[in-house]
């Protein structure tokens, strides 16, 4: 987003989900006039999370799209899951 401040559409279109926009604003048009903004500080901060979160996944796209290695630590988790999955079948399940 640009330095346009924050507003109930910015926040509805940023947060990119009809179920997270629905969530907002109901709880945006349910609140009581003292707790508005502290409502909307609470979704502006979610909405800049969403916005910070796809702006890092567009970096490490990019990274795996140039062959880079992805910086982070990684771990593997496969022999968890291999076991998990071992468990779940042994239970009978599909």
């Amino acid at each position: 987003m640009s330095t346009e401040p924050w507003t109930i559409e910015t926040i509805c279109e940023t947060l990119g989900s009809p179920v997270l926009s629905q969530r907002f604003l109901g709880e945006i048009n349910k609140a009581p006039v003292d707790q508005l903004v502290p409502v909307f500080g609470k979704w502006e901060g979610i909405a800049k999370c969403v916005l910070a979160a796809e702006a890092r996944g567009r970096e490490l796209a990019a990274a795996d799209a140039r062959g880079e290695e992805l910086p982070g630590e990684w771990v593997d988790r496969t022999e968890w899951v291999m076991q998990e999955a071992a468990r779940i079948r042994a239970r009978g399940a599909a």
